[in-house]
């Protein structure tokens, strides 16, 4: 009997002892410890997680060809091909990537910045060189000239340089896009090659500027949505009025000159040419747009309308002055809508930027109140989800709607009250996120998540771009802020 007691406390002794060993050896050891990230880093980290499955997801070959649609529960990709539009949200994705990686760095997490960096930054290159099979060449006549044009359709062709781009193949805000993102993976890798290229597309940009005189002498203004086009869009002016900024920004206090080419304002008729500096030429036009756009299109609750409609002539058209061919000046009689986030997104951070430029304090006002009254019409409180706020997610508006945070983010350093607009954003990001993700990518409705019937549950390739970006701007913001 003492003898099997005995063994019953040795026993129980070894349990014990496994037990504190056991339970020692998990609180100390580091792979089943939990570890601390800023929040800063976790959106840096979904935004990577959800452009490497983007990527994978909808390039395929060595051309890099978007398909337009991926389902991750059937892993079906769409036949179809992005536009070059949707293309351009992988680039920007990727740009916002390596400006958080940066970010990071600077804030002392360089570990981040070494693993990732080069990789997106090799990315960014295939991306750009691969874009060049949405490229093309034309000759164009203008309001001021008549030149050849190598710029960037609408569809991807099958070669590169061998795009259909003449006429309705190309438009204006597809090439407002390329000019920002180009300028920012200038920012973000000093490689001059991308600021040239985007110089070149500005130059194409502000030649569809209808430069043109009404009775008064003043220029009728505004850019139409591409060179086929009469109408005058809020997407085919606003997008361009940061960018301008960013390029006077760079050309400061340098010597650098442009051609700047206009129509005389007494004969009006006369077209004319000067040398200017190339940071006063880009100021002038920011303002410019800013400012067509703004006497144009704004509404009176507050927010920006779709375009300029109404237009005469009906359709493109030229006149011959003094023996040479022009374009002719287009009135718009009609404002019309509807009102998309993204225009008034732009606006806020052409506003923001203007005023970081010029301290002119109508810049300032004009932030604020487009902020307050973009959020008022846009956001919608417990329509989709209690506690949340939702965002109309038809057609292409969560694309749109990037666009709209990019803006309260843009406008954040000088009116603070916008920090609740982007909260908003990070909200939807994180419900999607921590509720839905699959495979690594999130329903198109962040609030609500996927379909029960696997075949409904396609994404688009530049909504999955778009929420990634998101991601990435998000996570320096939370550093700036």
């Amino acid at each position: 009997m003492i003898q099997f007691r005995m063994m019953i406390t040795i026993l129980s002794l070894f349990l014990l002892l496994s037990t504190a060993c056991t339970e020692n050896s998990s609180e100390t050891d580091p792979k089943t410890s939990p570890v601390e990230i800023s929040l800063s880093e976790q959106n840096l980290l979904r935004a990577m997680e959800l452009t490497d499955s983007a990527v994978s997801a909808h390039f395929t070959g060595a051309g890099m060809a978007m398909a337009r649609y991926y389902n991750p529960y059937t892993e079906a990709r769409s036949n179809e091909t992005g536009s070059v539009w949707m293309y351009t949200a992988a680039i920007e994705a990727v740009n916002a990537i390596l400006h958080g990686l940066q970010a990071q760095k600077e804030h002392g997490n360089a570990n981040l910045y070494d693993e990732n960096f080069d990789k997106y930054k090799e990315l960014l290159a295939r991306l750009y060189d691969n874009l060049d099979y949405y490229k093309g060449t034309f000759e164009l006549v203008s309001y001021t000239q008549t030149k050849e044009w190598s710029v960037y359709g609408v569809h991807r062709s099958n070669t590169k340089g061998a795009a259909k781009v003449e006429g309705i193949e190309n438009v204006y805000d597809d090439q407002m896009w390329l000019v920002r993102e180009l300028l920012e993976s200038y920012k973000i890798t000093g490689e001059t090659a991308y600021l040239k290229k985007a110089e070149y597309l500005t130059a194409y940009v502000l030649d569809g500027w209808d430069s043109t005189r009404k009775p008064d002498g003043t220029e009728r203004g505004g850019i139409t949505w591409g060179p086929g086009y009469v109408s005058k869009h809020s997407c085919s002016n606003g997008p361009m009025v940061s960018p301008l900024v960013w390029l006077h920004e760079i050309y400061k206090g340098k010597d650098d000159e442009i051609s700047y080419r206009y129509i005389d304002a007494e004969d009006k008729q006369t077209r004319k040419s000067m040398q200017i500096s190339k940071s006063e030429y880009y100021a002038d036009f920011a303002k410019k747009i800013y400012d067509w756009q703004k006497n144009q299109l704004l509404r009176s609750d507050g927010v920006y309308d779709d375009m300029r409609g109404g237009c005469s002539p009906g359709n493109p058209q030229t006149e011959t002055i003094d023996g040479t061919v022009y374009r002719k000046g287009i009135n718009c009689q009609d404002r019309v809508g509807p009102a998309i986030s993204y225009n008034s997104g732009t606006m806020l951070s052409g506003a923001a930027d203007l005023y970081r430029a010029t301290n002119e304090d109508a810049y300032l006002q004009d932030a604020k109140s487009l902020s307050d009254d973009s959020f008022e019409y846009f956001a919608k409180l417990n329509q989709t989800h209690d506690g949340y706020y939702s965002y109309d997610i038809s057609g292409f508006n969560n694309w749109f709607n990037g666009v709209l945070m990019r803006g309260y983010v843009d406008v954040h350093p000088t009116y603070g009250s916008a920090a609740d607009y982007i909260d908003t954003f990070q909200k939807n990001l994180d419900y999607g996120y921590e509720n839905f993700l699959y495979e690594g990518f999130l329903p198109t409705n962040l609030l609500v998540g996927w379909s029960l019937t696997d075949s409904n549950n396609r994404t688009e390739g530049m909504f999955n771009f778009a929420f990634a970006a998101e991601y990435a701007v998000l996570s320096r913001y939370e550093l700036a802020k």
